[in-house]
């Protein structure tokens, strides 16, 4: 146990640092690029990464099913199993790095008629395009060995070389484009540091594991040897598919029916959501190998403990999160960007409330991962299937906002409902019933807290758009209102509310 929390918090210290690095770079670099490289270029990058997302679905699934096969050989250091493994990981990426390649020449064919109207023209669109996918095809052909960092709990090695790519990267990529306005300088230095990225990491894998050695030409042969390896990432498959389309498709549903500008508008709704969430899931990410190992020995009572200390901390943190988004996020945008980027309040409604019910599922999906529970695709398609019947006709009826509200049904139906009952009676083989005595609590915990600061947030005489040090005391204001109810809520009604705060002086000392 010792060992797991060591490494975890090894990985949420690295995570966190590199995020608070990152983060005021991110907001600085997006200024920048939308005064000096145009909104429609920024919207282009956005698309043409959602569109090359669609071509990485050939992937989904292999990935973590791979990392679940090499729990048990990393606890047993039976090295041969590992290289194994990981060249039947080499053989397929291989594979699917050719047919990523066809597809998307073939769908670059199409970019005449898909953005013959922008005004941007097709040669950089063209040079964008083949960039990224580039960049993309060096992670399935040389960087594919760093899925053991992640299943050994190392993803902090990871974490460093790529973030510190990142960050010198969108330095240059800052002052290149305050200089001299060139998009293809721009792409190309996105393209350059990731091939150099994903260089430095292999080095690095050389050296933490000199032992490890990987054969893509008998990865074929030895695919024979892990038929559920196949098997298993069938499964898997589904799941991601349904999860990339909800979490990765807004911008395409955006240009199809409102408008490339505004794709770049909700982008930077988005990014702000996604750097204050990625806070949140640099530090809890950080424990799911951990449970995958946890789950392997079978103490149902520590399971069980475990698990309600991590309900715990997730919806605390989703409601810290969705709080200060509703609350802190138009005047933010004003001061940043200005008042015409401020989208319509009820997308901004809808968008915390898909955030709220994403980010505190992720429990359940720990350890449905952990119990290797993926036999329950009929969910995903039905998932899928609400999801894209409502987007279509919302979206073509109300814009963004009929976008969100079928990311919303289809989470409501499937993530909420039916994925804790397939995880208690399938995996843990309890009662359902034990799950919702809990989860309720937390529901109604959240509910009162966010109304209390909705109430008393009239009062605080602080005008957030008058300037930054206004935003700020505004903010930790209506944020201090919420967390007293909160806290006092979680610790009065939650499951394992007491048992958190008791792991928590455990990880201080």
């Amino acid at each position: 146990m010792g060992g797991r929390v060591h490494k975890s918090v090894i990985n949420a210290e690295v995570n966190l640092l590199f995020y608070f690095l990152s983060l005021f770079l991110a907001f600085f670099s997006r200024k920048i690029f939308l005064d000096n490289l145009s909104a429609d270029f920024i919207g282009l990058t956005g698309t043409l990464g959602n569109i090359l997302g669609y071509l990485n679905l050939a992937e989904l699934g292999i990935g973590s099913c791979v990392s679940f096969f090499l729990y048990k050989p990393i606890q047993a250091g039976d090295r041969i199993k590992i290289g194994q493994i990981l060249s039947v990981l080499g053989y397929l990426y291989r594979c699917i790095g050719f047919a990523m390649l066809g597809a998307g020449v073939v769908l670059s064919l199409f970019f005449p008629l898909m953005f013959g109207g922008e005004k941007l023209g097709m040669p950089i669109i063209y040079f964008t395009f083949y960039s990224f996918l580039g960049s993309s095809l060096i992670s399935y052909f040389i960087n594919y060995r760093q899925i053991l960092l992640q299943a050994d709990q190392k993803n902090y090695l990871v974490a460093v070389y790529f973030q510190s790519a990142g960050l010198v990267k969108t330095a240059v990529q800052i002052f290149l484009a305050y200089r001299y306005h060139n998009l293809y300088v721009w792409v190309a230095i996105e393209f350059m540091f990731g091939v150099f990225a994903c260089i430095v990491l292999n080095r690095k894998i050389d050296k933490e594991y000199p032992w490890l050695r990987t054969d893509k030409a008998s990865g074929r042969r030895l695919l024979s040897r892990y038929p559920e390896i196949l098997a298993n990432t069938r499964q898997i498959f589904i799941h991601k598919i349904k999860d990339f389309v909800l979490s990765k498709s807004d911008e395409l549903f955006i240009f199809a029916f409102v408008s490339l500008k505004m794709v770049a508008y909700y982008g930077n709704y988005i990014m702000i959501t996604s750097k204050i969430t990625l806070l949140f899931t640099s530090v809890l990410d950080s424990v799911n190998a951990g449970v995958g190992n946890l789950v392997a020995e079978g103490r149902k009572d520590n399971m069980m403990k475990v698990f309600w200390e991590l309900m715990t901390i997730r919806h605390f943190v989703a409601g810290v999160l969705c709080f200060s988004i509703y609350y802190g996020m138009e005047p933010f945008i004003s001061l940043w960007l200005g008042d015409k980027f401020i989208l319509d309040h009820d997308i901004l409604l809808m968008l915390v409330i898909y955030i709220y019910m994403i980010n505190s599922r992720g429990v359940v999906d720990i350890f449905n991962h952990s119990h290797g529970l993926y036999a329950d695709v009929w969910s995903a398609w039905a998932e899928l299937a609400i999801n894209i019947t409502i987007t279509i006709v919302g979206g073509w009826m109300y814009g963004i906002t009929g976008i969100l509200a079928g990311k919303i049904v289809s989470v409501f139906a499937i993530v909420i409902f039916w994925k804790p009952y397939y995880l208690f009676t399938a995996g843990l083989k309890l009662p359902v019933t034990q799950y919702w005595n809990g989860a309720v609590r937390y529901y109604v915990v959240f509910g009162a807290a966010f109304a209390a600061g909705t109430v008393l947030e009239q009062f605080i005489p602080i005008n957030p758009y008058e300037g930054y040090i206004q935003w700020i005391g505004y903010s930790v204001t209506c944020l201090a209102i919420f967390l007293a109810v909160e806290i006092t809520g979680l610790l009065l009604f939650a499951k394992g509310a007491r048992d958190c705060i008791g792991r928590i002086k455990v990880f201080k000392k």
